[in-house]
């Protein structure tokens, strides 16, 4: 007979017993130690703990075993792997899906979402096809459609299942850092022309 123990993660309620719980929590105390003196890491911990809490969600157990954190490291990545380079063992490849791109978006994402999701890399040219459509008044209704039906991508695992990605520590890091960078030099553009303007 094993205890069981309740836990939350990432927004989602688990039942767990003690030997997966010890394992887990090992693991995400290592990858919070690792990630501690990184830019977004509130972000990343976040973004690493939701995808985990959708891997525990596949499947029909009602209660998590060590089996099944075992074989989440092995998707996700093992301490091992947390260095700066990625990891050598290839990952379980992430099924794509179609999400709007709030990070490329005119109007609602819809647009560059598709492209990502169908790999095509000119979303102008993609637009711009959309655009006619629209002056022809076909467009207009699929793609209100499309943005009342389809999510927007806004997790880094969703962004990463966007693009049919590997969901897994070193890739959330990345792209989490990617994002926190990215508007860290927006504010300092936008901080130059202030300058610029009042001087």
């Amino acid at each position: 007979m094993k205890k069981v123990i309740d836990i939350n993660l990432g927004g989602q309620k688990f039942t767990i017993d003690e030997d997966a719980y010890k394992e887990l929590d090992t693991y995400l105390n290592t990858i919070n130690n690792h990630f501690s003196t990184s830019s977004g890491f509130e972000d990343i911990i976040y973004d690493i703990e939701v995808r985990i809490a959708e891997l525990l969600s596949e499947g029909s157990a009602q209660i998590v075993t060590l089996a099944k954190v075992e074989e989440i490291q092995k998707v996700m990545g093992t301490p091992e792997d947390f260095g700066a380079d990625p990891s050598e063992e290839p990952a379980d490849k992430v099924q794509k899906r179609f999400f709007r791109n709030p990070d490329d978006k005119v109007i609602a994402g819809v647009i560059s979402g598709f492209a990502a999701y169908i790999g095509f890399k000119n979303v102008t040219a993609l637009r711009f096809l959309v655009f006619l459509l629209f002056l022809s008044g076909v467009g207009i209704v699929p793609y209100i459609i499309l943005w009342a039906i389809i999510p927007e991508a806004i997790t880094a695992s969703d962004k990463l299942a966007m693009k049919g990605e590997d969901i897994n520590i070193n890739s959330i890091a990345k792209s989490v850092e990617e994002s926190v960078t990215e508007i860290k030099e927006t504010v300092e553009d936008i901080s130059k022309n202030l300058k610029q303007k009042f001087s």
